[in-house]
């Protein structure tokens, strides 16, 4: 049976519809998925469309994204975001989905602050950091996406830069498992820093706040890495399970780059 066919029965809300997709949807291609996703999505009921979220974290960005998005913003309206919130959060975990969002600034200009889904709506992916090191005077280009806060941040820039460019006691495995893709969250005895994080300005880039937060320097995010003033640890290493981050070294800068962006930054 087609599985477009299957999944109608799941927006008329046959009895053992929901079970007989979920086994069916195993394995078959991703044309076929995302064509059984649109068919969702012209359900407005609510379990039908966690279903379609399901779905669109797998198969990325589809037509079915905005009719799911517009029915969160409508929830919005009405006053049921709550209860909508869910829909999208698993989905907005795929790097695609978040790249293909649309509706966006209506969504940022909605959805409340302390969400779990305002949180995925600031994260940036593909975004070149300026990183300095001015006790040893060395520098870096780093790309980053899929971060949920600067907690997660901070030790996959430890992982990266520890020790094969920096001195230092580098991040335990279980650390850097936390932070990236492990199935264990909180690793006993909780991660500690290795840095105090500051940006271009001065300023301290708390662990709690985002990517998104570290403000421009010439069109580049800056992070200036100091020594720690005093000993910080926490406990989760990342926020979004089935967020895949990216912290990648692209080079190293010359000696010349370094000096001069370490000349543009406040101490």
């Amino acid at each position: 049976m087609e599985l477009t066919d299957i999944a109608a029965s799941v927006v008329a809300l046959e009895p053992g519809a929901f079970e007989r997709f979920v086994a069916e949807v195993q394995g078959r291609p991703s044309d076929e998925v995302s064509a059984a996703a649109l068919v969702l999505s012209s359900s407005d009921d609510i379990e039908v469309n966690r279903l379609l979220g399901n779905l669109l974290y797998y198969v990325g960005a589809t037509p079915a994204l905005e009719p799911l998005v517009l029915r969160v913003l409508d929830a919005l309206g009405r006053g049921d975001f709550d209860e909508w919130e869910s829909t999208l959060v698993l989905p907005m975990q795929d790097e695609d989905v978040r790249h293909g969002l649309p509706h966006r600034s209506r969504l940022m200009e909605l959805v409340p602050s302390d969400s779990w889904l305002h949180g995925l709506l600031q994260v940036v992916d593909l975004e070149t950091l300026v990183v300095l090191h001015p006790l040893s005077g060395n520098g870096f280009e780093v790309t980053i996406g899929g971060l949920g806060d600067n907690f997660q941040l901070h030790t996959l820039l430890a992982y990266r830069l520890i020790p094969a460019f920096l001195p230092g006691e580098p991040p335990l495995q279980a650390w850097v498992e936390a932070a990236s893709v492990g199935e264990e969250l909180e690793p006993a005895g909780g991660i500690q820093g290795q840095f105090e994080l500051s940006d271009a300005f001065g300023e301290t880039i708390w662990n709690e706040g985002r990517p998104a937060d570290i403000p421009l320097l010439d069109g580049v995010r800056v992070v200036v890495l100091g020594e720690p003033a005093y000993a910080r640890s926490w406990n989760a290493g990342r926020l979004y399970p089935l967020m895949t981050p990216m912290v990648d070294v692209n080079r190293e800068l010359s000696a010349d780059e370094t000096a001069s962006w370490l000349a543009k930054v406040k101490s």
